[in-house]
């Protein structure tokens, strides 16, 4: 018992720590580079390819992705890996002639994403 109360300390210590860790430059260089394009710079889904995807490009400052965000902590991660919409992304980028480097994600990359994100949206409305 005495083991699995510190393991689970330990765990909780490292899980509520890993944030004091992202990199805010980072972060927002990413964001700014790869996703500000379709949601803006304010995150609300005013980038100049905003409304040329189909669907339009959602506020993600809306409560319900704050909600969403809440629950689901990883859910900004979850789009870029593994694209709900399937080829949204590229489709809209390559219809709009817009070419965007590769970027091999890391664990940290997304984190950074994750904080960034968080931080703005959270500061929104």
């Amino acid at each position: 018992m005495k083991i699995s109360v510190i393991a689970t300390l330990g765990i909780l210590s490292l899980t509520q720590t890993s944030l004091c860790f992202a990199d805010n430059v980072n972060g927002k260089t990413l964001y700014s580079q790869r996703c500000a394009l379709c949601h803006g710079a304010d995150i609300k889904g005013t980038g100049p390819l905003a409304n040329k995807s189909t669907p339009p490009t959602p506020d993600l400052t809306t409560a319900t992705f704050k909600q969403r965000l809440h629950d689901y902590p990883g859910v900004i991660v979850s789009s870029v890996i593994l694209r709900p919409n399937g080829d949204l992304i590229p489709r809209t980028l390559r219809e709009n002639g817009v070419k965007l480097a590769p970027h091999a994600w890391s664990v940290n990359d997304f984190r950074d994403l994750h904080q960034y994100m968080s931080s703005v949206i959270a500061k929104s409305r």
